[in-house]
């Protein structure tokens, strides 16, 4: 079959401005951009059979082309979306926000034409395997505002190819972008967002000065990205901006977003500046509400402790508000314990602070929509609502609405099963203090839901055969890979194969106290707690070097933890027995340790008088 020709002379019309075509182009190679983000970004050396452009770049919502390896040197592709960004130095970008490979790289052979690099207006190309280098900021030249009717007007246009002109404030003209095209190399932009979660004026105070700030969401058909403006920029945009509104957002600064405080995702944060405009927008109809990617509750026991992440249930039960003293600050606020509820049948304690505490109503059992909730392994598993997280209660959504469908015809008369309590214990689930002899004639684990405690106990065998297994090098996959022996590895999961792994640690130990001992299961955080080593240096370690391995093992014997167990009776092969697992493993406190052994003596021998 013939190869599809390509669009010669296309390259020099998008640079010159054509917004129209779908230029069918060639890809001569693909670079990985050092530019520090989160998620990998890559660049494309790209050919219309008689130019070559190298500041080609890939949106990474289309990074999977890549790991699927669809997209790849001398493969045929057809540009469907894209737009041109204008750096400070002259250069210009094309960032590609959607393409169809139309021959994979194995039909092409080698490079078509003679094609030589694209020069017209143009830096001299960067080496290959550098990065764009950010353009220092500069302010635009200053000129008459225009009118907002003419300001809309130019905005009105959907973003596409090439991007819509508007003429903004300060005179210059910015392109409406998709959020998910923004990046630091931009100098001008305009996007057209939904504000999804504002928070409210916070103040700051350290060594260098002090000062003020809030933190707004921002959602559009493309993704979402987070922005916080500072002091004068937090006393202009406050009052401006609305939650659920539409605005037109130009010119703030981008930068790499810290993923510890936020559950946006996007690799970029945006801080408001002295240049940021924020017009209002009428025309909103076709901007998305709140993006949700939901976690079923029956899966949070899988997910790391303090991930953020997004939650749906019914409230099938409250708690009254409660006043709490935030030690830091000495500040007393709201607290309130909603217990959520899915499909699943399982249910999760989830804290409500401040007004979302003080104004939640959960008398009628309403669908409560959280977007990036904190879990914590307090009380087994229960979720925390941050400043940056956002209630829905009711929201317009297909899921909410499923949800309401199958709680009121059969889930309000399942009594559910929690996955944050856990039986006996004085002082609440994570001060549920047993000795391994209490935890054995209690019968923890024997009921219908796991149990957890917590025991201080000393390792006195680490058993290291097959503790390390090669894992599916995925993100959220951790299933065992089948090699090849080709030098490919096969997730039967995922249902694809890669050419790495990663190593995964699943740790048998036996622990003892001064009246039992137990085998516990220890998975990756608890394994490389108590090894002292990280599962990727152990596994470099058993190819390389057996006696180091060895050794590591040998010097983690008879060491003392405190012991966050989880048990649960199982059956396999018709025989019953405790499965005890570790959900954490801290260093003994021995201070405190002392304070409770203590404590307990006097308890004791006040009993005995």
């Amino acid at each position: 079959m013939a190869l599809p020709k390509l669009s010669e002379g296309a390259i020099a019309a998008i640079l010159k401005g054509d917004e129209s075509s779908k230029p069918i182009l060639q890809v001569l190679n693909v670079y990985p951009m050092t530019t520090g983000t989160v998620g990998p970004r890559y660049r494309l050396l790209m050919s219309d059979g008689l130019n070559t452009l190298q500041s080609v770049i890939l949106a990474s919502q289309l990074n999977t082309l890549i790991d699927n390896k669809e997209l790849a040197t001398n493969c045929i592709c057809q540009i469907s979306r894209y737009i041109v960004n204008n750096l400070k130095d002259k250069r210009r970008v094309i960032v590609v926000m959607g393409l169809d490979v139309l021959k994979p790289a194995d039909s092409v052979y080698g490079k078509i034409g003679n094609p030589q690099p694209y020069t017209d207006g143009q830096a001299a190309p960067k080496p290959a395997a550098a990065a764009p280098t950010p353009p220092p900021p500069s302010k635009p030249a200053q000129s008459s505002a225009a009118p907002p009717s003419s300001m809309n007007k130019g905005l009105s246009k959907p973003f596409g190819r090439a991007g819509a002109l508007n003429t903004t404030p300060g005179g210059s003209q910015s392109k409406v972008v998709p959020i998910a095209s923004l990046n630091p190399y931009q100098s001008k932009w305009t996007i057209r967002a939904r504000v999804t979660n504002k928070g409210q004026i916070r103040t700051w105070s350290n060594s260098r000065g002090e000062g003020k700030l809030f933190s707004i969401e921002m959602v559009d058909e493309s993704g979402e990205i987070r922005a916080t403006a500072f002091n004068e920029q937090a006393d202009k945009f406050f009052s401006l901006i609305e939650m659920n509104k539409v605005y037109y957002f130009s010119k703030g600064t981008l930068k790499i977003a810290n993923k510890q405080y936020t559950a946006v995702k996007n690799d970029y944060e945006m801080t408001f500046n002295s240049e940021t405009t924020v017009i209002p927008c009428d025309d909103s109809s076709d901007v998305p509400m709140v993006q949700f990617d939901f976690v079923p509750i029956s899966e949070l026991e899988n997910k790391n402790k303090d991930t953020l992440l997004d939650i749906i249930g019914v409230c099938k039960s409250f708690e009254e508000v409660a006043k709490v003293t935030i030690k830091s600050n000495n500040r007393e606020v709201s607290k309130r314990t909603i217990h959520l509820m899915d499909t699943s049948g399982k249910i999760v304690s989830t804290t409500l602070w401040g007004e979302d505490a003080d104004k939640f109503d959960g008398s009628r059992q309403p669908v409560v929509a959280i977007k990036g909730a904190r879990l914590s392994d307090f009380g087994g598993r229960s979720l925390s609502v941050l400043s940056s997280s956002t209630v829905m209660i009711n929201p317009d959504i297909p899921e909410a609405f499923k949800l309401r469908g199958w709680f009121d015809s059969e889930g309000q008369v399942l009594e559910g099963s929690s996955i944050s309590e856990s039986r006996g214990g004085a002082g609440g689930a994570n001060t549920n203090w047993k000795s391994l002899l209490e935890a054995k004639n209690e019968n923890l684990g024997h009921g219908e839901k796991a149990d957890y405690f917590t025991s201080v106990a000393t390792i006195v065998f680490l058993r290291k055969e097959n503790c390390l297994y090669k894992a599916c090098p995925s993100q959220d996959c951790n299933k065992k890979v089948i090699d090849h022996q080709n030098g490919l590895f096969r997730c039967e999961k995922c249902n694809e194969e890669f050419p790495n792994f990663k190593y995964r640690l699943i740790l048998s130990a036996n622990i003892s106290d001064f009246g039992e001992n137990q085998w516990i299961t220890c998975f990756q955080e608890s394994a490389e707690a108590i090894l002292g080593q990280n599962a990727a240096y152990l596994g470099e370690l058993k190819e390389k070097n057996e006696q180091a391995f060895d050794e590591v093992f040998q010097n983690a014997n008879f060491r003392s933890y405190v012991f966050r167990v989880r048990v649960k009776l199982e059956t396999y092969n018709d025989e019953s027995r405790i499965k005890a697992t570790a959900m954490d493993v801290k260093p003994v406190d021995y201070k405190e340790y002392s304070k409770r052994l203590i404590t307990n003596i006097r308890k004791l021998a006040s009993q005995g008088a």
